[in-house]
């Protein structure tokens, strides 16, 4: 019995993929399926990677899709993107391949309800506030008396005229910069921050007002970007932010040290102290005016009361009694000189005579007196020995002559001889030496006297205390001089003094 087996059925040819290509196959029909695609969502699973793409996760009540967006994109949005955010999102539809995942590559993304630029503004005001930044202890004073505002605006708008046209009408003084800079458009900012800058390096400005018209919301949007708004708070000079009219508010309105409605109204803030001043002094003056008509007015009208006669006595009678009383000062003013005068005379005599009498003059007086008193003694000493001499010599011949031979008579007569002779060349010597030493002696006497300087037309000028003058700063206009001569004295009075050149 054989075995029966069924038919072999022929096998079907079947494709076998591989995982990569068939992701690729279905991502690539998935994006020419969904090029262009609208999806609204809320984000959840926020991601922010270091590359600067953001990674997100759109979901609803429904189901959920992962987005991207890339760097490029992400810088381009006008707000941040939040958790629980309700935005709509547009891009392509496509599988990210190493995960098969479906995904959403974002290029843009707008905010459901609000718009970007308002929600941009208030998550930038919300962060700002957050740092503190709108605090009002931060915030400075502008200076009372500006001498230079810088203005950062564009140069061919109505701002700047009529910002000049009030500051010349109101503080004709004060000096305005322009930092020229576009302030709408995608540079406005940056130009704004360049000025604000600049003005901050040059330190030549007292206050910096930024200012701009009105406009909308996409008009003012450089005025509300962090960038400007950390310029302004890192500046080192007060800014005055004047953007807009009265309703619009702007990040920069919160920011600086002061906002205004509009750039007239800044201009009028910046000038009002000093135009206060001025209208003060016109009021001050006009009622300074009044008062003096015033008083006038009512100085007529005594005028015209009193009479002129007893006008004339009352002035009389005032000008007798002033001329006394001058006239008693006069008297009370010549005897206190007098007796002041009394007083230093004779201060000055005792003084001049404690001088005299220590004086370098009176010491080598008395050393030259010395000296010929010494002279004299000399002179008496000499004539005693020369005479003790003649008298042995006397003697010893009489001896001589009655004891000794003629030979030893004749020897010793030419012994005395020579002490004679000796003994006379000894005694002038001694009377030379004598006269040359007092000769010295007068010579430097006569050098070191004052008197000998007085003689040559010199004199000695003395304070009333004594004091030599040496110089005509030691003495005041006025004060009393007593002047030593060669013969005799002068006093003389200070009327005038300068100082050698």
């Amino acid at each position: 019995m054989g075995l029966l087996f069924p038919a072999e059925q022929p096998q079907e040819s079947r494709r076998i993929w591989t995982v990569g290509a068939l992701v690729a196959e279905i991502r690539g029909h998935v994006e020419r399926t969904y090029p262009d695609s609208w999806v609204e969502g809320e984000i959840s699973n926020l991601r922010s990677a270091a590359s600067g793409h953001l990674y997100f996760t759109l979901k609803d009540e429904h189901g959920q899709l992962p987005v991207v967006l890339f760097r490029r994109q992400a810088t381009l949005l006008r707000f941040r993107p939040a958790a629980a955010l309700h935005v709509l999102a547009r891009g392509r539809i496509s599988i990210y391949e190493e995960r098969g995942q479906l995904q959403l590559i974002a290029e843009t993304l707008e905010p459901v309800g609000a718009g970007s630029l308002q929600l941009a503004f208030e998550q930038l005001k919300q962060k700002l506030q957050q740092e503190g930044l709108f605090e009002a202890s931060r915030k400075r004073a502008l200076p009372p008396f500006p001498r230079c505002i810088g203005i950062v605006t564009s140069p061919s708008g109505a701002v700047i005229y009529d910002f000049l046209n009030i500051t010349g009408r109101r503080h004709a003084g004060l000096d305005v910069l322009l930092y020229p800079a576009t302030v709408q458009g995608e540079q406005a900012a940056a130009e704004i921050v360049s000025g604000i800058h600049h003005f901050n390096r040059a330190m030549n400005v007292d206050a910096i007002v930024i200012a701009r018209g009105g406009g909308s919301a996409e008009d003012l949007a450089a005025f509300n970007t962090e960038l400007l708004a950390r310029a302004i708070a890192g500046s080192a000079i007060p800014v005055v932010s004047a953007v807009g009219h009265e309703t619009d508010f702007t990040i920069a309105d919160f920011v600086a040290d002061l906002r205004v409605p509009t750039p007239s109204a800044a201009a009028e803030l910046l000038t009002a102290m000093q135009h206060g001043v001025e209208e003060r002094i016109d009021a001050l003056q006009l009622r300074l005016l009044r008062a003096c008509r015033y008083k006038v007015a009512l100085a007529e009208r005594r005028f015209a009361d009193v009479s002129p006669e007893a006008t004339i006595a009352r002035i009389r009678n005032r000008l007798d009694r002033a001329q006394q009383r001058v006239d008693e000062q006069q008297f009370r003013l010549v005897g206190s000189w007098q007796e002041l005068l009394h007083a230093k005379a004779t201060a000055l005599q005792r003084l001049h005579g404690r001088v005299m009498q220590q004086s370098s003059f009176r010491a080598l007086r008395s050393r030259a007196e010395l000296c010929v008193t010494a002279t004299q003694r000399l002179h008496r000493a000499m004539q005693r020995l020369l005479l003790t001499a003649q008298r042995a010599v006397e003697a010893l011949s009489n001896g001589l002559l009655l004891q000794s031979p003629s030979h030893r008579c004749h020897r010793l007569r030419q012994t005395v001889d020579h002490l004679g002779l000796r003994s006379t060349r000894a005694i002038v010597t001694g009377v030379e030496r004598s006269r040359a030493t007092r000769n010295a002696l007068e010579g430097r006497l006569n050098a070191l006297s004052p008197l000998a300087v007085l003689d040559r037309g010199y004199s000695l000028t003395f304070t009333p205390e004594g004091q030599l003058v040496r110089e005509s700063s030691a003495v005041i206009k006025g004060e009393i001089l007593k002047t030593r001569l060669a013969r005799g004295t002068v006093t003389s009075t200070v009327v005038h003094t300068e100082d050698e050149i």
